[in-house]
């Protein structure tokens, strides 16, 4: 079995974090060491785990590591192509929304545009631009939702919890005989 070219060293350590693979190595190892150790583990009986690649079972994980990856399905100069289109659909938000302002001379050939770039969520950009279109008031019927691929979501979501912040606006004690409650209001 040869694991396709696209997954990474980081790629692959991933993989077997989250799928909790019984495979041993160190951070000195290369890419084809690793390779080489998680194909040494799929002739052993594995157990896998619930995870966010939707791999349920070996013939799975297998299909996953022959296939292209699914993060890299750019090329350098695809994602530079991307990159200039988002850069675009941002000056025309920027510039409050306004069609002179921007290379566009149609709704139409910005939506187009949008409608490509969205595919492409696990890019920042492209999310960025997206938020910023679904504010447009030329376009309230469309819904511009960027696809994030589940180990970017995943990654999104524990960043977000990390930002999160409880604050204690009320907090309520009993009173007890040797301690009372003082309510102070300035």
């Amino acid at each position: 079995m040869i694991i396709h070219k696209s997954h990474s060293k980081a790629d692959l350590i991933d993989l077997i974090n989250n799928l909790n693979l019984k495979v041993v190595f160190s951070h000195q190892d290369n890419k084809k060491d690793i390779q080489d150790k998680i194909v040494a583990s799929l002739y052993k009986p594995c157990k896998i785990n619930d995870n966010f690649y939707n791999i349920q079972n070996k013939d799975g994980l297998i299909k996953y590591l022959t296939s292209q990856n699914s993060k890299k399905t750019l090329t350098i100069k695809q994602k530079n192509a991307v990159m200039m289109i988002t850069k675009h659909i941002i000056q025309y938000c920027k510039n409050n929304y306004n069609l002179e302002y921007s290379k566009y001379d149609h709704p139409k050939d910005l939506q187009d545009d949008l409608d490509y770039v969205k595919q492409f969520g696990d890019i920042p950009s492209v999310r960025r631009a997206c938020k910023l279109m679904n504010n447009d008031p030329k376009f309230t019927c469309y819904n511009f939702i960027p696809y994030i691929s589940p180990q970017v979501q995943k990654v999104l979501d524990e960043k977000k919890a990390i930002k999160k912040t409880n604050y204690n606006i009320l907090t309520i004690r009993r009173s007890t005989p040797d301690n009372p409650v003082l309510v102070y209001f300035d």
